[in-house]
């Protein structure tokens, strides 16, 4: 087969996702920087002890004060995912939301410290300088890597199923990750013609041809059957010349934080899930050790809620004010699951087992109150406590929905591989699922937790859910 001369030169700035977010973070770390530099020289300006001097930096300011630009990176946890990040409305927002929580926490500390005991001028100069920079680095992000010779520039191995809904994601991502400049596939009947509104340019054997024409960065191999001789040693090629190659569930994975189920075979749950399942025993251990600390603490709040959301449940519906009920645990170990009672006491007196849905008409008034700010969930610290759940993992779900929903949603008991979770990846990105459809989508992200779960990712979602919690953005 021949070869075709190919140039690294177009990947210079053509950076893939994982460097755009090392672009966001050092882009971050500059701004937090200034707005730091900025409130210490004013500081030193309105003091006027040793000026804006080295011995001022070392002896004056107290050291939490060198730590505002951590609480500032938590803050923006959530402009972290690379579609939020490249979109001006998010971007606004997000910051506007940091911004405010940090004017939020100055307050309470201006009030509530004596005068003269912190430096609560620079703590303000900090909020502003911190929320101008960050909107205009963020903005300025924006219009560079939105721009076309900054995108990566994409092509699909395969045109059928796999590909053709692949292709249809990227379609429908806005800003749009890369530029799709086509798929391939060696059905003479496909090529020409268009398959999700993207165009078949070719064959296998055309690959390296259209690789150089169309400047591609990256090959994206959407084949689940057997691979011909040809388009391997094209794809070898291709990896050689310094070209991307990735599958199709991988990049599936990255675009959406998901696993696609519908796309894979049988038994990749054996060939591939099992391999990410069992996470190293620090890791188990360090969870369950924050599980015990965040349930003690959640407890807490559980305790000083207690009478006013049972004055609340008992004056709008009566007794009871708690409801048990049985849940499958990890292995599909039963256990009992407690939460404040949200639903009337009739809601399934046919005695069969339905899903929750939203604007749910079987949700009390207080219920409904209760359920947008997860309130009704307080109790279940105490299963958190027990060891039944953990802080984060898949919901918890009911046997009897368990057994019907295996029958239609592939790989669906593959989430009782870990503990349930008080939240978890599927609740902070999908609300509540409703019919198998949503039941998919969502088991599609409880996989994508349990295959790359760690530390950091539960902390994100911890973070997310004080943000859905303080936004009463509950179901």
């Amino acid at each position: 087969m021949s070869t075709v001369k190919h140039t690294n030169k177009p990947f210079l700035w053509r950076l893939p996702p994982a460097e755009r977010r090392v672009v966001l973070i050092l882009g971050d770390l500059v701004v937090s920087g200034l707005a730091l530099l900025i409130s210490l020289y004013f500081w030193g300006a309105r003091d006027n002890w040793l000026d804006f001097s080295l011995t001022f930096l070392l002896e004056r300011p107290p050291f939490w004060f060198y730590l505002l630009p951590v609480g500032w990176f938590l803050l923006l946890v959530e402009l972290y995912d690379l579609r939020r990040a490249g979109r001006r409305k998010d971007t606004l927002a997000g910051v506007a939301l940091a911004a405010l929580a940090g004017l939020g926490v100055y307050l309470l500390v201006f009030f509530l410290s004596p005068k003269g005991s912190l430096p609560r001028f620079s703590v303000a100069v900090f909020i502003i300088a911190e929320t101008v920079l960050t909107l205009v680095w963020r903005f300025t992000y924006i219009s560079v890597f939105s721009a076309p010779q900054f995108l990566r520039r994409v092509l699909i191995v395969g045109a059928g199923r796999a590909g053709s809904t692949l292709a249809a994601v990227i379609k429908e991502i806005w800003p749009p990750p890369f530029y799709l400049t086509g798929l391939i596939d060696d059905d003479p009947q496909k090529i020409g013609t268009e398959v999700a509104k993207v165009p078949v340019l070719g064959g296998s054997r055309d690959l390296m041809r259209i690789v150089q024409e169309q400047q591609i960065t990256d090959l994206i191999l959407a084949i689940s059957g057997e691979m011909k001789e040809d388009l391997f040693e094209a794809l070898i090629n291709a990896e050689e010349k310094g070209l991307t190659v990735k599958t199709m569930p991988i990049v599936y994975e990255e675009l959406l934080g998901r696993v696609p189920i519908f796309l894979l075979q049988s038994d990749w749950i054996l060939r591939s899930f099992f391999d990410h399942v069992h996470a190293s025993e620090f890791y188990e251990a360090l969870k369950r050790l924050l599980d015990i600390v965040g349930s003690l603490v959640g407890g807490l709040f559980f305790l000083l809620f207690l009478p006013v959301g049972a004055l609340a449940i008992l004056l709008d519906d009566g007794f009871p004010i708690f409801y048990t009920q049985e849940r499958l645990g990890k292995s599909g170990d039963v256990y009992k699951i407690i939460k404040f009672r949200t639903m009337r006491k009739d809601a399934e007196r046919d005695g069969r087992a339905r899903m929750a849905t939203e604007n749910d008409q079987r949700v009390t008034w207080v219920g409904r109150i209760m359920r947008k700010s997860h309130l009704d969930e307080l109790p279940q610290f105490i299963n958190v406590l027990r060891g039944d759940m953990s802080l984060v993992g898949p919901r918890a779900e009911r046997p009897e929905l368990v057994d019907e929903l295996q029958e239609h949603v592939p790989f669906y008991r593959a989430r009782l591989l870990v503990k349930p979770g008080l939240t978890g990846w599927a609740q902070v990105n999908f609300g509540y699922a409703s019919n198998v459809a949503d039941t998919g989508v969502k088991l599609e992200y409880d996989l994508y937790y349990i295959k790359h779960r760690n530390l950091l990712l539960d902390f994100l979602i911890l973070v997310r859910t004080v943000g859905t919690v303080i936004g009463l953005r509950g179901q």
